[in-house]
């Protein structure tokens, strides 16, 4: 549940950079750039 990703937030990809890593994410009113790896680890589902 660290850096604004708990259960029912809505998260959005904003971009990914040209070679796709790393990956800016929305959520909560902030920008959050990870890397694929972490990403992967987050469970989301589509809304």
């Amino acid at each position: 549940q660290d850096l604004g990703f708990v259960p029912g937030t809505l998260v959005e990809v904003r971009r990914r950079a040209p070679l796709g890593d790393p990956v800016e994410f929305e959520l909560r009113g902030t920008h959050l750039c990870l890397r694929r790896g972490e990403a992967a680890r987050i469970r989301v589902r589509r809304a």
